[in-house]
Parts: C-alpha cells; sequence; structure tokens
C-alpha cells in the first residue's frame, strides 16, 4: 500500500463512527467466509482462518451487546444475543463437520447486520 493510501486508511478509520466500523468488520468476515465457500475443496482455502475471525467477532459483538453500559433498547440487546448464540453454536458445528452449507446463513447474518448498522436495510 502506498503512503497516501495508508494515510487516508488511518483517516477513514478515525472519522468513521463505531456502527460503520462494526459494519466494515461485519462485511470483512462476510467476505472471508465467502471465499471459503467459494473455493471449498481447494487446498489453500483457510476455514480455520475465517471461522476463527468471525467468531472472535462475534465474541466482541456478544460482549458489548450484554454488557450494562449497552446503549441499546432490552429488545434490540436480547436480539442480537440470541443471534450471536445460533452464530457460535453454528461456527461450532462448522468446525466438528465442516459442511459449505453452513456458511450461507453466516454469511447472510453478517451482511444484513452490517446493512442495518450503515443504515441500508
Amino acid at each position: 500500500m502506498t503512503n497516501a493510501a495508508n494515510a487516508y486508511a488511518r483517516v477513514a478509520q478515525t472519522t468513521s463512527s463505531p456502527r460503520e466500523i462494526e459494519a466494515q468488520a461485519l462485511l470483512k468476515a462476510a467476505r472471508q467466509l465467502q471465499d471459503v465457500m467459494s473455493n471449498w475443496g481447494k487446498a489453500d482455502v483457510d476455514v480455520s482462518g475465517a471461522l476463527l475471525f468471525n467468531r472472535k467477532l462475534w465474541s466482541i459483538l456478544l460482549s458489548a451487546v450484554t454488557s450494562d453500559e449497552s446503549p441499546q433498547s432490552i429488545e434490540i440487546r436480547q436480539n442480537i444475543a440470541n443471534i450471536g448464540t445460533f452464530v457460535m453454536t453454528q461456527t461450532a458445528e462448522m468446525q466438528i463437520a465442516p459442511k459449505p452449507e453452513l456458511l450461507k446463513p453466516l454469511i447472510e447474518i453478517n451482511c444484513n447486520l452490517a446493512a442495518g448498522l450503515s443504515g441500508r436495510a
């Protein structure tokens, strides 16, 4: 990356809202999972890496939403926690018995939540 591109990336990170940063992280996780699904069976596909990134991201989201300091209503917090529980369960199932079709709901959830965070839903 050029120096100008690096500078732009740093400014974009510092000027983005927390919601936009969360949306970008969810889209990054969705892209990684989509790449795994699209290239299933190829030797260089990093299934574990994509699942790990998604699991870490959802751990952070779950921690934030279940915190007493979360500004969201209890209903929204509960809905996100329920979705997060599904994501974690689906991820564990994928690690135990990998099947590409198990990735589709994870990708859709990440994309839909990112769209909602960005105001595109």
